[in-house]
């Protein structure tokens, strides 16, 4: 039963591949901290404050754009940046599959060692 669900799991983990990747670099990680807040942000409010220059910025937007975790709009003269949280959460299900996953094979791993001769205590005798 669980090799009928393993393709989507893989699936679901390369799919979330750039998000992971994006979310690397920390000058991107605090573009979308500042961007949770729900409120759309120039690339101007997402310099200030910081030694970023806005070139810079807006390169690392394009990598979140592309990874899917923010998009930009255009607003008169300006591009606002928004958040897609959608994307984020796909990736947190993703980790929520890599975790059910270490939790099953560590239980399958606690019920060998338990079922072994001499169970989790067994073992060798070191007094020779």
């Amino acid at each position: 039963m669980t090799g009928s669900t393993t393709p989507i799991k893989i699936a679901a983990l390369r799919n979330s591949a750039p998000v992971f990747a994006a979310l690397g670099d920390e000058t991107r990680l605090r573009l979308v901290a500042a961007l949770c807040d729900g409120q759309p942000k120039s690339i101007a409010q997402l310099a200030a404050g910081t030694p970023i220059s806005r070139q810079a910025v807006t390169k690392h937007l394009q990598v979140l754009s592309k990874a899917g975790l923010v998009r930009g709009m255009k607003s008169g003269r300006e591009r606002l940046w928004e958040f897609e949280a959608a994307r984020l959460e796909r990736a947190r299900h993703s980790l929520r599959l890599i975790a059910e996953q270490w939790d099953q094979a560590l239980s399958r791993l606690k019920q060998m060692v338990e079922n072994e001769p001499g169970g989790a205590r067994g073992g060798h005798n070191s007094d020779g």
